[in-house]
């Protein structure tokens, strides 16, 4: 296993991406017209914002790609240095061959500052002739609005479920694993609509062996079972809080998961409980709040003890509804 299977079934064109019909039909348009405006992609991780930016420049240049198309990562150069220098000094060069521009592709442009946003969008303006700008972020927000205004702004979704299991299936079948669908399902779940995640997490679990087992993935992707989340909420809800926090603790030890880590499958898990939809409510805006305390750095057993204790308080208030 010497390559990152990331890298080696990453679409080459983008009739190959996966779950984003509207996007690439709209981009194959600019192919085919040998044209394009500046591009903002923006959307979570792992949806294939880098994999259109690169299948783009794959289609519209061929083989002479590589010589119109650099890439820089603003979250490791970030500051207007890199403006001034980098990125001016390859928008101000010709394009290579027949081409009638280059493209310049700022991944993760929204860790840049503010001072080389507003550098760039001078840039962006005075180069437009010999370079197109396509810009990736995961918060467009954190762009400024007169960048905005100069790109198309493309807005990528999660990938459905769907999408991200015939990818696995197919890498599956590639790479001859033998991996059951209980598994399959586990690795779509962990995913969260994250291609990168799945893919990744299937490679760590193949590591182990050929033969993939529910349990292998969600010990190697540091996640604990769905159920065994369900069930710790159902005991403290039962108002069983001393076995509650002993299913707690072998969560935590079993799956070496922090406190954020459990909270955050606390809060996929909360809809899925038997309970009122006022309950619902208020344990949601109770485990807002305990993250919160841990991100601002509470200790983060006492904070899921806490809410497991406030669980206790709304079984119990079911009970004497009931009575």
């Amino acid at each position: 296993m010497n390559e990152i299977w990331i890298e080696k079934y990453r679409p080459r064109t983008l009739k190959e991406v996966m779950g984003q019909k509207d996007i690439v039909e709209r981009l194959r348009s600019y192919v085919e017209t040998k044209n394009l405006p500046h591009l903002m992609f923006a959307g979570p991780a792992g949806t294939g914002k880098t994999t259109c930016a690169i299948a783009l420049a794959r289609e519209l240049y061929g083989d002479m790609w590589k010589f119109n198309f650099n890439e820089l990562n603003a979250s490791d150069e970030r500051g207007i240095d890199v403006v001034r220098g980098k990125i001016k000094d390859f928008a101000r060069t010709a394009p290579m061959g027949n081409a009638g521009f280059k493209i310049i592709f700022l991944d993760e442009a929204d860790a840049l500052t503010g001072d080389a946003q507003a550098a760039l969008r001078r840039t962006m303006e005075r180069y437009s002739r010999t370079c197109r700008f396509v810009l990736s972020c995961n918060y467009s927000s954190k762009i400024i609005d007169p960048i905005q205004s100069r790109c198309a702004v493309f807005r990528f979704r999660p990938l459905r479920q769907e999408d991200i299991r015939s990818y696995l299936q197919r890498i599956s079948q590639l790479e001859e694993l033998d991996i059951d669908e209980d598994a399959l399902n586990a690795l779509v779940h962990v995913s969260q609509g994250d291609m990168r995640k799945a893919i990744n997490s299937l490679q760590v679990a193949a590591s182990l062996g050929e033969s993939i087992t529910v349990d292998i993935v969600y010990h190697t992707t540091g996640t604990a079972r769905p159920e065994e989340v369900k069930k710790l909420m159902e005991l403290a809800l039962a108002g069983e809080f001393i076995a509650a926090r002993n299913h707690l603790d072998e969560i935590m030890i079993n799956y070496g998961l922090s406190g954020e880590d459990v909270l955050k499958q606390i809060h996929r898990t909360v809809f899925e409980l038997d309970i009122p939809d006022s309950d619902k409510v208020r344990l949601m805006d109770r485990t807002g709040e305990i993250e919160f305390r841990i991100v601002e750095g509470s200790n983060e057993r006492i904070q899921l003890e806490s809410l497991l204790a406030y669980l206790v308080l709304v079984g119990e208030h079911r009970g004497d509804s009931a009575d």
